[in-house]
């Protein structure tokens, strides 16, 4: 009788994940928006043959709007925080990481990222306006690499940057760049520019700013006026990995998007050779092994 190899019987243990929120989108004459909080676990988290385990991904913010969070079994990284808008709330707010200040107040704040407070950190900080006079440049989004920029009287801040994951190699979690206004300023201004090539860029006056990419957690960009079309934040994502002498998932619901189609239960084994990676990109649902 021919064996099977352990490797098609045997469940995991430990695996290794990486849990992104959505990032948020910008503030209409405002800030970048927060990248959505980012979780990162190698060969720690413990599984178990049978049990379901939920995956929720996290949309993206649209203009003026938080991220959504994203989840892995106990593991919650919290969407980003948007960015402070001319109207409403100036300030950027809270979240995985925080929204950067409008560009219309004078000493708008910059929203507080690792909210809630988790170790290691999910995020970071978004930058202020730092004017004491109306139509400075918003701040940047933070990032989970790094804090959002300042906003300054010729400049938007530009958003925190990201962080790259060994897990499938790619980079998330970065900044929205901040908006700035035309009137009353130096004759030469630039616009935040986004975390790490991934979160959206922030606006000059009247332009449109830009969204972050899908499945990036990235913050969107700010706005210059309330003309421009502001930035939307880039929906989450979840992954899953361990070592490939271990069994595939016996089971992924129909509602998640694994590795590129509804439900699939066939891992990817070459992005990360000798490891089973399960990517989920949009949904919500249960997996079991």
């Amino acid at each position: 009788m021919m064996l099977l190899a352990a490797g098609s019987i045997n469940a995991p243990t430990n695996i290794d994940y990486l849990v992104v929120a959505g990032g948020a989108g910008g503030g209409t004459q405002g800030g970048g928006g927060g990248a959505g909080g980012a979780r990162f676990n190698a060969s720690s988290f413990s599984v178990t043959a049978g049990t379901s385990y939920t995956v929720t991904i996290g949309a993206g913010g649209a203009a003026n709007a938080n991220g959504n969070d994203s989840v892995f079994s106990t593991i919650t990284s919290t969407g980003g925080g948007k960015g402070g808008a001319a109207s409403g709330t100036t300030a950027g707010s809270a979240g995985g990481s925080g929204g950067g200040g409008s560009v219309r107040g004078g000493l708008d704040a910059g929203g507080n990222g690792n909210t809630p407070s988790t170790s290691p950190s999910q995020g970071n900080n978004g930058g202020s306006n730092a004017g004491n006079v109306a139509r400075y440049g918003g701040g940047g989004g933070g990032g989970v690499g790094g804090v959002g920029a300042t906003g300054t009287s010729s400049a938007g801040g530009n958003g925190g940057i990201g962080a790259f994951y060994a897990i499938n190699g790619g980079t998330y979690a970065g900044g929205g760049g901040g908006g700035i206004f035309t009137g009353a300023l130096p004759a030469t201004v630039t616009a935040g520019t986004g975390g790490s090539g991934i979160g959206g860029n922030g606006s000059i006056g009247n332009a449109n700013a830009t969204s972050a990419g899908a499945n990036t957690g990235s913050g969107g960009g700010g706005a210059g006026t309330n003309v421009g079309t502001v930035g939307s934040g880039g929906s989450g994502i979840v992954v899953i990995s361990y070592p490939d002498s271990f069994k595939n998932l016996t089971s992924v619901a129909a509602g998640l998007t694994c590795n590129g189609s509804a439900g699939n239960t066939v891992p990817d084994t070459t992005t990360r050779p000798g490891y089973k990676n399960y990517t989920f990109t949009a949904g919500t649902g249960s997996i079991s092994w």
